[in-house]
């Protein structure tokens, strides 16, 4: 084991385990998440169960309340919109740190992690067609490595906590349907080369129009949806 690397542990094994299912669709917005069920099915102690559990509430993935228990985060439009707000704010500033504060291995992070992105299959073969579980991964790292060259830390897990709480509207957005027109991939390289070029107010631009795009998408595509349950 590398220094600084921790062993994993059962508990590390069954909160990816939950955030994988939250975040592929098997357990739904709103669904409550029982203890005695999730123990059998993946067969740990109810321990375990709470402390993954409570991992992922931290991370916004789940909520919990008093004699109901925990309950997979529910698609909110106020909920959504609230923390796209913060997002542009918090995000904005420590972008703009790491592009003032970040060294040549920022630079050079920040590049290898656009460069998996870029070659890493979008979506799954399967039906219905999905985010595969590469690209969301390879998509988070490069979102944490345009941030990691701001020297603030705080500010920089502050920011992160934020990413990792909008992750489950970022999977839905795409899953309940998207623009077959936007070029994601030149976004994200938009951002990369102004990052590098040290243009923080262009870059810090293009970041907060790349949020705030899905965002606007995600709220038409609910919009849409709950007119559709009206009619019926």
């Amino acid at each position: 084991m590398k220094v600084g690397e921790r062993k994993r542990t059962r508990s590390d094994s069954v909160y990816e385990w939950l955030r994988a299912g939250i975040l592929s669709g098997k357990f739904l917005p709103g669904t409550r998440l029982k203890f005695s069920e999730l123990a059998a099915e993946c067969d740990a102690s109810m321990s375990v169960i709470r402390e993954s559990l409570t991992r992922l509430a931290a991370e916004g993935l789940v909520t919990t309340e008093p004699n109901v228990g925990f309950t997979v985060t529910d698609i909110s439009t106020d909920r959504l919109l609230e923390l796209t707000d913060a997002r542009l704010e918090l995000e904005g500033l420590v972008f703009a740190r790491a592009i003032r504060d970040g060294d040549l291995a920022w630079e050079s992070h920040v590049v290898a992690a656009h460069h998996r992105m870029e070659g890493t299959p979008f979506l799954t073969d399967s039906v219905p067609v999905r985010i595969t579980e590469g690209w969301a991964e390879a998509h988070a790292d490069f979102h944490r490595a345009l941030l990691e060259g701001c020297a603030n830390r705080r500010l920089f897990h502050m920011a992160n906590g934020l990413r990792d709480e909008a992750e489950l509207y970022r999977r839905w957005s795409q899953q309940l349907g998207g623009e077959k027109d936007r070029d994601l991939a030149a976004e994200h390289r938009r951002i990369m080369e102004l990052a590098l070029a040290r243009d923080a107010d262009g870059a810090v631009e293009a970041l907060r129009d790349h949020i705030a795009h899905t965002t606007r998408l995600l709220v038409e595509v609910g919009e849409a949806i709950h007119a559709e349950d009206t009619v019926e």
